[in-house]
């Protein structure tokens, strides 16, 4: 990872100048290339690509920093590489808009700040004031950077309110870092979902300031209602297959102060989730929801507690019950939304039971990248998140 940040902040600095340069219009390979799915996004389906993937960033190099300081170089390793992927996923994204140019000019910036991360964890670690020092330096001379690469871009983007947004997002992500630096996890994953969230500020007016500057290609027909809607179930979706996957890779290591803390981060995004649905349905219905859902974490626990210990039946019991619960998940649902047939989100949920089991498995046994099966995992709860938003939106009347 740190081999990533090969260039200094200056040198990054007139390379993106000069390929964010004035880009009034997309880049020429992609008006000449796009397919006819480009013309016809709607600008929802940009927001909440965008922040799921910003908030993606954060929880990887969450990941990636917490298996740093436990000594962990295989964790480590591992971590870095899904947050690569996403990375390069981010950098596509921007492509995809401005060109290959300006997607391999984000990339090379974007890498070059998670170097200083890198670069400020190890310092810390390490007790080095002054490396530490450095490192925020770097951090803060980057979000000068980007904001001129971004405004560059994009005339919908001032540069002094994107600097002061990326800078926001440099002090919540080191805040999470040094609370995991002092031994005290809770806070450490309590300041990681903090940072998470945080990240709407950049992905709300980055694909909104991309809608304005390309309304051929971004249709706004949704509500800004419906929009966020979808937003927030993506990212709250996501967020907790990937803290639960946290939770069981520190149960795997026997490492029970930091299961605890990702357990505890877990519940706050569960009770975020019920508190979504009450909004909607009434505190009742939020209640029901918190309580159906709880059931299903616990049934992820037995599965993995049979995993780890060897004890099939316990694992195929737990898979049983993850059965069921799909069912009933799906049961309660269309009880309160008719618009969300039983038979479709029973197939969804199963869909996400399965993938989560194969991010334990990975974890549990040991093959391939099990930060990478989480990625795929957390991927997956869009096909939840997107029909749920839509149901809701339609019937809500959003």
């Amino acid at each position: 990872l740190t081999a990533c940040a090969t260039e200094s902040t200056d040198d990054t600095a007139a390379t993106t100048a000069e390929a964010g340069g004035d880009r009034s219009e997309p880049a020429t390979e992609h008006s000449e290339g796009a397919d006819d799915t480009a013309a016809t996004a709607q600008a929802a389906d940009l927001r909440a690509g965008l922040n799921t993937l910003l908030a993606e960033h954060v929880f990887f190099a969450g990941a990636a920093v917490n298996e740093a300081l436990q000594g962990n170089t295989a964790g480590f390793e591992a971590a870095a590489g899904a947050l690569d992927e996403n990375s390069v996923a981010l950098s596509e994204a921007v492509g995809s808009v401005y060109g290959p140019e300006a997607g391999e000019a984000f990339l090379g910036l974007w890498r070059s700040h998670i170097g200083m991360f890198v670069d400020y964890t190890q310092a810390t670690a390490a007790g080095d004031k002054a490396a530490q020092d450095k490192a925020v330096a770097d951090l803060t001379g980057y979000a000068n950077d980007f904001a001129v690469f971004l405004s560059g871009a994009n005339p919908n983007l001032p540069e002094e309110t994107v600097e002061q947004l990326v800078v926001e997002h440099v002090v919540s992500t080191k805040d999470a870092v040094d609370a995991l630096a002092s031994g005290d996890a809770a806070k450490g994953f309590s300041e990681f979902r903090e940072a998470i969230a945080h990240m709407h500020m950049i992905g709300d007016p980055l694909s909104a300031a991309i809608a304005q500057q390309f309304p051929e290609q971004f249709s706004t027909g949704t509500s800004e209602a419906a929009s966020a809607l979808r937003t927030q179930l993506n990212v709250k979706l996501a967020e907790h297959v990937w803290l639960a996957g946290a939770a069981v890779n520190e149960a795997a290591k026997g490492n029970t102060a930091a299961f605890e803390a990702a357990a505890g981060a877990l519940d706050g995004n569960s009770q975020d989730l019920a508190g979504m649905v009450g909004s909607v349905y009434g505190p009742e219905a939020g209640e029901a929801f918190l309580g159906l859902w709880r059931a299903h974490i616990g049934m992820f626990v037995d599965y993995t507690q049979g995993k780890l210990a060897g004890d099939d039946a316990k694992a195929a019991k737990a898979e049983q019950d993850l059965a069921g619960y799909s069912r009933d998940f799906a049961v309660f649902l269309n009880g309160a939304n008719d618009n969300l047939p039983v038979e479709d989100v029973q197939a969804l949920l199963e869909e996400h039971v399965a993938s989560t089991k194969g991010a334990i498995d990975a974890v549990v046994g040991g093959e391939g990248n099990p930060f990478v099966a989480l990625r795929e995992a957390g991927q997956h709860m869009s096909h939840i998140a997107d029909p749920l938003a839509a149901a809701i939106a339609t019937q809500q009347n959003l």
